[in-house]
């Protein structure tokens, strides 16, 4: 029974599951914030590259 108490009243475990539930909060957002970002830059890379296809590039002696 005291071997019972002792483990209920152990709070050493608590702190590491605070840590791994931050990390993977902060692990979350990332990948949130990642793909947001990608899906972005995606969209304007294929706004620049039409815009680029539909020019013309004049040489030197033209």
């Amino acid at each position: 029974m005291n071997f019972f108490n002792k483990f209920l009243a152990d709070e050493s475990g608590a702190v590491t599951v605070d840590w791994v539930v931050l990390t993977a909060a902060i692990v979350g957002l990332g990948i949130a914030v990642l793909t947001s970002v990608g899906n972005g830059t995606t969209t304007l890379a294929n706004t620049v590259s039409g815009e680029l296809a539909g020019t013309t590039v004049l040489t030197f002696g033209d």
